[in-house]
């Protein structure tokens, strides 16, 4: 539990520089639109999945939404008919790059349950890369290869065009970027 208060914090608030796991993983964005934007989407949907991790009865079937932003909620209702054009763009682009189909978002956040390894990341935070793209860093104890389709899709989900990674890196390059100028506009 103490693993999720601080993952959701992080999601709240940039982690402070003195305090990272020695190897992070990264994952390079390139970006629908605005990065501000973007980083907001993003934040939000994990934000409710780690909330749902630290609050809900994973026992149940259905999980609750009250904390799920609308747009990721509109992605699977009458076929993402009435999602945004950035999360119906970013569907289609985790469909045509990873070869996989989108997730149910009761599925996605069953993934965020405690008591199951299956999640192999936990967020870290996220840096500027450029104009239009972000990194985001996920503490993956120290593991180059783990499964992180459940991050690709609410990555692409939330405006993504591309997602490379994961890229095993040490953690003074995140802090080297979280220190940069230009950091807090996301």
């Amino acid at each position: 539990m103490e693993s999720l208060e601080l993952e959701f914090r992080n999601l709240q608030h940039h982690p402070a520089v003195d305090s990272p796991p020695a190897i992070l993983c990264e994952f390079t964005v390139d970006t629908l639109g605005d990065c501000a934007a973007y980083v907001k989407r993003l934040r939000s949907a994990l934000s409710a999945a780690v909330y749902s991790a630290i609050t809900a009865d994973f026992e149940e079937e259905d999980l609750p939404v009250d904390e799920v932003p609308d747009w990721l909620i509109a992605i699977e209702v009458e076929g993402g008919r009435r999602a945004p054009d950035f999360a119906k763009s970013g569907r289609d682009a985790y469909v045509s790059q990873t070869g996989q189909r989108p997730w149910s978002l009761q599925n996605w956040l069953h993934r965020f349950d405690p008591e199951e390894d299956s999640r192999g990341w936990e967020w870290w935070d996220v840096t500027p890369a450029g104009s239009s793209c972000v990194r985001i860093w996920v503490d993956s104890w120290g593991e180059s290869f783990f499964g992180c389709l459940d991050l690709l899709w609410v990555a692409y989900a939330a405006g993504a065009r591309h997602v490379e990674g994961p890229t095993a890196r040490r953690s003074e390059d995140w802090v080297a970027e979280a220190t940069a100028e230009g950091f807090d506009d996301v």
